[in-house]
């Protein structure tokens, strides 16, 4: 299984580009989207090329491969020019070789139930990178397309099944991992 795995687009254009030409060469099967896809949000400022009918037709075409996951600035509208669901709070991702599933959601509803789940919990909604392992459970977090904080980068995650790659997704630069086996 080879992923990446995104949050925070925010109807930038320009990093959504970026985020797919990502994809395309690293010749990724799926494309795991945790939320805020086409829509800033009244804390963040603009990104840059904000322009989510943009961000719908570099995501469309794609639809077969992306699983999403619906953020606090998705709406209901969002679903009706999108090809692919994006209504699902969270999802639990199982493959063949992962010793523990995976649990997606956007982050700003996780679970209370999170370290009897016996899962990796990833999700986006800060906008700051993180892999960090505490009460039992590893959090993963590949920080933010479009408008990233706390000096991060523009970012997402390379997932092989075995080891969590953070990517500068304009230089395609890997500057933080963590092997999981």
């Amino acid at each position: 299984m080879k992923v990446i795995i995104a949050s925070d687009i925010h109807g930038s254009e320009y990093y959504c580009r970026a985020l797919a030409e990502r994809f395309e060469k690293e010749q990724a099967e799926r494309l795991f989207l945790l939320g805020d896809i086409l829509y800033h949000g009244p804390r963040n400022d603009l990104p840059k090329d904000y322009s989510p009918k943009g961000v719908i037709s570099i995501l469309n075409p794609m639809a077969s491969k992306i699983l999403c996951i619906k953020g606090n600035c998705d709406s209901e509208v969002d679903g009706m020019v999108l090809d692919f669901p994006i209504e699902a709070e969270e999802a639990m991702i199982y493959s063949e070789g992962l010793l523990k599933p995976l649990y997606l959601t956007h982050g700003h509803k996780i679970r209370k139930d999170i370290s009897d789940m016996n899962c990796i919990l990833v999700n986006g909604h800060t906008h700051v990178p993180l892999c960090e392992s505490k009460d039992g459970f590893l959090h993963i977090n590949p920080g933010s397309v479009s408008i990233p904080k706390e000096n991060s980068y523009n970012s997402c995650i390379l997932f092989d099944g075995t080891c969590f790659k953070w990517e500068n997704i304009c230089t395609g630069e890997v500057y933080m991992k963590y092997d999981i086996k």
